[in-house]
């Protein structure tokens, strides 16, 4: 077996099953789970419709590049939301079975294995990242994201020889479990970085599409190489979904779009991987892709949720607006896991503790005495689920 495999840490949801399991239950209220983010809001009916009307297109195989409208779809929508000069959709595109799928493919596929190499990422984060990186033969290094610093990593703490042995740097923006967005200027300082030190920038971008106010969007990666004029998005690469802006995770579509001279090769790994995406899942995706008013509405049921549980937890606990996403990473005013737990035995509800998503580094564990909520249940659910939780705190 790889012995790298023996790195891997139990996913987060390994350790919530165990702490749920060792949880006393006093209550039969029916359960109200805030700890997995996968949207439960409906499936837009018009892109299982596209999907069903060519179900006939599965006696076809795909291929890895996929058909050329869906790239294009991809590059119109991309050029639009981020204000990019070009996306050439024949070489600065690849569809992919979701962002899972993609940034662990991408890290086997550009990590050169040498006792030095590193792959940067913040901490908390998505574990994806980290398994994928010891997978690849290199190893994580973990930049904290406090509140102090606005839940983002302090890249000017740095010190100069991770950069030097950086060969990909994670960025998650927005991020989670916080919800945090990184900038306009930070995007381009670290652009800057890239050139200086010759790392891929790998940003992460599945949730921004989810956010309150329409006038700030929040940005993207390509879009700070577009207003820096490098329409060849040189060491950029960035990471799209539809699971969470079309509500449509089980369709597993997405795209990693940036720099041609890295997709290249990522593509003739690609089609070694035999990943390819099924063409009515790409006909489907299309349809998505050419679509905004049903993500108008996602975002207007999500503030809707936001409000209302803000609205009943403020006043008992600290937690505040994030700046994008569904999440909300709130402190708890006991231990995060002996919170959780007794929020599962006495309320029914389930939340995810923050120490699961996070790494101690230093005698720093960035997620202690934090939760992730993910406010993907229906508006009433999360409305009970928040008085619920507002009880336990009271009970205090």
């Amino acid at each position: 077996m790889n012995p790298n495999l023996a790195l891997l840490q139990p996913y987060p949801f390994e350790k919530l099953n165990k702490l749920k399991a060792d949880a006393k239950v006093t209550c039969d209220l029916p359960h109200i789970a805030l700890s997995i983010g996968e949207p439960k809001h409906e499936s837009p009916a018009f892109v299982l419709n596209a999907m069903a009307d060519n179900l006939d297109k599965l006696a076809n195989y795909p291929s890895t590049k996929g058909i050329p409208e869906l790239r294009q779809a991809i590059s119109q929508w991309a050029c639009q939301r981020f204000t990019l000069n070009k996306l050439d959709s024949e070489h600065q595109i690849l569809p992919v079975n979701g962002t899972r799928e993609a940034i662990f493919a991408f890290t086997q596929a550009v990590i050169e294995s040498k006792p030095d190499a590193l792959v940067v990422s913040p901490n908390p984060f998505y574990q994806i990242y980290e398994g994928a990186a010891y997978l690849a033969g290199a190893k994580p290094h973990y930049l904290p994201c406090l509140e102090e610093n606005g839940f983002n990593p302090d890249f000017d703490a740095v010190p100069e020889s991770v950069w030097q042995n950086a060969q990909i740097l994670f960025i998650c923006s927005p991020g989670n479990p916080t919800g945090a967005v990184i900038g306009m200027d930070q995007l381009k300082k670290l652009i800057a970085l890239s050139d200086k030190y010759n790392f891929i920038v790998a940003s992460d971008e599945c949730y921004s599409e989810i956010y309150i106010d329409s006038a700030q969007a929040p940005v993207g990666l390509l879009q700070a190489c577009a207003e820096l004029g490098r329409d060849d998005y040189k060491n950029c690469v960035v990471f799209h979904s539809l699971s969470k802006r079309s509500n449509l995770p089980g369709l597993r579509s997405g795209f990693v779009a940036g720099d041609a001279s890295v997709l290249a090769p990522f593509f003739q790994y690609r089609t070694y991987h035999g990943c390819a995406m099924s063409i009515p899942n790409q006909i489907a995706s299309i349809a998505a892709w050419n679509d905004e008013r049903h993500v108008e509405e996602n975002r207007r049921l999500y503030t809707q949720k936001f409000n209302a549980v803000l609205e009943i937890l403020s006043p008992v606990m600290d937690v505040k607006q994030s700046d994008a996403s569904f999440y909300l990473w709130a402190k708890t005013p006991i231990n995060e896991e002996v919170f959780a737990q007794r929020l599962f035995a006495e309320q029914q509800v389930t939340v995810l503790p923050g120490s699961y998503l996070s790494r101690t580094i230093d005698g720093i564990n960035p997620g202690e005495g934090r939760i992730r909520m993910a406010l993907v249940a229906e508006v009433d659910e999360c409305i009970e689920a928040a008085k619920r939780i507002r009880a336990l705190v009271e009970s205090l």
